[in-house]
């Protein structure tokens, strides 16, 4: 079988991405011809591809299907998996490691799979054909290219092999029928990219200081920063430090990022966050933004780019995964309303002192902010508690805050922070850093202000500080992961009580369930259907 569903869509989402380009495409047929003969031969259509890439890896979030970052949190202890009462119960599957929650969900993540391939072909498809084009005595440009390429290429398969382990691993624009291959195999390509990345993209090619132009484009601080959750990840799931990079170079990239001066800690957390700074002024019914830091702020490392112009006609650029975490059907300004899941564990609302300025900024406290109209009715696994961090927003009116007429469902523009320069200095004190006590302070300063208290820097004050850190920000279950998965599983596993449509509920997690998975992710059905049985499914989900 040589045309399986993850490349057939790859080589079409590609098709269609150049055919919009310019109109001079329009009318070429087939799209093939147009790839092989008319593109790739000058820098302008390259550096145009690049942006493919780009568009190729903010599709992960804006296409529709169940996000990374999403299935993140409820996979974690952060959070469960909610929803309306009457959804589906795919959620479920993923929060009780369980696929008896609903039978039929076995294709959870094929979208999310088709969507990273999808990215993923668009980068091999340049950095094949870019040999084809002539950069004369420009070869900066051409290793700047390659470099910010490898690196899309790198973090779309760290979340791929994250999720489920054995995959695919291509390389080049194929349509080959290809098998999984052993973890190893896509870290050590994921270094190999990232260390590209970080040696040939200029230090100076999108500097901090031209944020308005340059944010969301990858940088060589951006690839060591990356470089090294990789390294922690791997180590620690697998326990072996046998990736082509030390532990040392990997430390010495992320003192390289503080010495750049390029980043810093906001003083005031909940500026990070539009629902945590904005204020609603009923008067002309708009929100006073002035305490909101904004994209491309100085704490942002790598961003995923959104805007609010996503249509239902091809105009894909909106983060689609925002709404999924907003107040099931409630619009009580500055939130706004979305689909009610991920509601907060109480577990974690427990973790922050009543001193900490990332409580209040984190977390949605749905009685004791008075949030007028919320309808328990209608939540599954109500906690009272639900994100503050990436929610949708609304005006006084309740109307959404994502511009004129345009459909709160799909055109919200929050952009996701990938790496905050806080987890720079958390990584660099994990990692032995001379000055990981100061780094760990750095943090935990801003956190508690004139509350602050030291303590020793060691591992289990550190992760106990990126839990509080970068919740609902996609990190803390690959935290707990690489800590072991029995311990991971130990942590998860609880009983619960919540409300799932007013009436008393449980949500039990039970340990053996995330033991038996190893903690990965089921392979969609359909991607081992289409495979002809080359794909096999991961352990704990057949």
């Amino acid at each position: 079988m040589k045309t399986s569903k993850i490349l057939y869509t790859s080589i079409l989402a590609t098709s269609l991405f150049l055919s919009g380009c310019s109109a001079s495409f329009l009318d070429v047929e087939p799209m093939t011809d147009v790839l092989e003969n008319n593109f790739y031969k000058t820098i302008d259509d390259v550096e145009m591809a690049l942006i493919g890439c780009y568009d190729g890896y903010q599709r992960t979030s804006s296409n529709g299907n169940l996000s990374f970052t999403v299935a993140s949190e409820i996979l974690s202890d952060n959070c469960f998996g909610g929803t309306g009462h009457t959804d589906g119960r795919g959620y479920q599957v993923l929060d009780r490691f369980d696929k008896a929650q609903s039978p039929s969900d076995n294709n959870l993540f094929d979208g999310t799979w088709t969507d990273y391939y999808a990215g993923i072909f668009r980068c091999n498809t340049l950095l094949t054909k870019m040999e084809e084009t002539d950069f004369g005595d420009q070869q900066s440009i051409q290793l700047r290219i390659e470099g910010e390429t490898r690196f899309l290429r790198a973090i779309m398969y760290f979340d791929l092999v994250r999720l489920f382990g054995r995959v695919p691993l291509l390389t080049s624009p194929t349509s080959d029928n290809v098998p999984q291959v052993e973890p190893k195999e896509t870290y050590q390509l994921i270094v190999e990219d990232l260390k590209f990345a970080a040696d040939n993209i200029p230090a100076d090619a999108y500097p901090k200081s031209n944020a308005a132009n340059n944010d969301g484009r990858v940088t060589p601080h951006a690839a060591k920063a990356l470089l090294a959750r990789v390294y922690l990840f791997y180590t620690g799931y697998y326990g072996v430090d046998d990736l082509p990079v030390s532990k040392a170079e990997v430390v010495a990239g992320l003192e390289e990022i503080v010495a750049s001066n390029e980043f810093a800690l906001l003083v005031d957390f909940k500026s990070l966050w539009p629902a945590a700074s904005y204020v609603p002024v009923p008067g002309d019914n708009t929100l006073d933004r002035s305490g909101y830091a904004g994209k491309g702020n100085l704490e942002v490392v790598f961003a995923k780019k959104f805007n609010n112009t996503q249509n239902y006609n091809g105009n894909i650029d909106g983060n689609r995964w925002l709404v999924m975490l907003g107040l099931r059907n409630t619009n009580f300004s500055p939130y706004g309303q979305g689909w009610g899941a991920c509601t907060v564990n109480p577990r974690l609302v427990n973790a922050f002192s009543d001193n900490d300025a990332r409580k209040v900024a984190s977390i949605i406290d749905i009685e004791g902010e008075g949030i007028a109209g919320f309808d328990i009715n209608d939540q599954r696994e109500y906690t009272g508690y639900a994100n503050k961090k990436y929610t949708p927003t609304s005006l006084p009116d309740g109307s959404s805050n994502t511009g004129g007429d345009n459909d709160f469902q799909i055109s919200q523009d929050q952009d996701y922070f990938v790496i905050r320069y806080a987890d720079v200095l958390l990584m660099a004190a994990e990692l032995g850093s001379s000055q990981a006590q100061n780094y760990f302070n750095l943090v935990r300063q801003r956190a508690y202000g004139s509350s602050f208290v030291a303590l020793p820097v060691n591992q289990t004050n550190i992760l106990q500080e990126r839990r509080l850190e970068f919740a609902f920000e996609g990190i803390r279950y690959w935290d707990l992961l690489r800590q072991g998965v029995e311990r991971a599983a130990a942590t998860i596993a609880q009983t619960q009580n919540v409300l799932s449509g007013s009436a008393p509920d449980q949500v039990i997690i039970n340990e053996q369930q995330v033991i038996s998975t190893k903690g990965l992710m089921q392979i969609p059905n359909n991607q081992i259907t289409l495979s002809n049985g080359v794909l096999t499914q991961n352990d704990g989900w057949n």
